[in-house]
């Protein structure tokens, strides 16, 4: 999907306006499936992108999680990480190397909605934390 018209197509399923900023940060987070975070985000789009501001890819991000397009993981601690796949799976985080890894092998059931008197669930996020295999093959 990393055709400018599909990306503006894919927007407006959501409600969002287009713009070069906002279709830029989408054209990234499809094109990079490393759950990034802003800096990185900032850091590959700023050389092309010179008027472009830290604070621009956060309003962003932020609307894109306002309607749905984007998931903003918590698994990090110190940062917000981005996903452009809003289907239901998991993530994994390697406590070594920092990398988040998304799990799709994992049983559905876990990710419906339970009801719960007196609470209205809007999302449900799985995660876990490790090691990877790539990083647990270096020790």
């Amino acid at each position: 999907m990393n055709n400018y018209m599909q990306i503006h197509k894919y927007l407006k399923q959501f409600d969002i306006k287009p713009s070069v900023q906002r279709t830029a940060v989408m054209e990234y987070l499809l094109a990079h499936k490393t759950h990034p975070t802003i800096e990185e985000i900032y850091a590959s789009l700023s050389p092309q992108m010179p008027t472009l501001s830290k604070t621009t890819i956060y309003n962003t991000l932020n609307l894109f999680v306002d309607k749905g397009a984007v998931l903003q993981l918590a698994i990090d601690e110190k940062n917000a990480r981005y996903d452009a796949d809003i289907s239901d799976h998991a993530h994994f985080m390697c406590n070594s190397c920092g990398k988040v890894y998304d799990l799709f092998s994992l049983n559905k059931e876990l990710f419906k909605k339970p009801a719960l008197e007196g609470f209205d669930i809007n999302s449900v996020e799985i995660s876990y934390s490790g090691i990877c295999s790539s990083c647990k093959n270096l020790n």
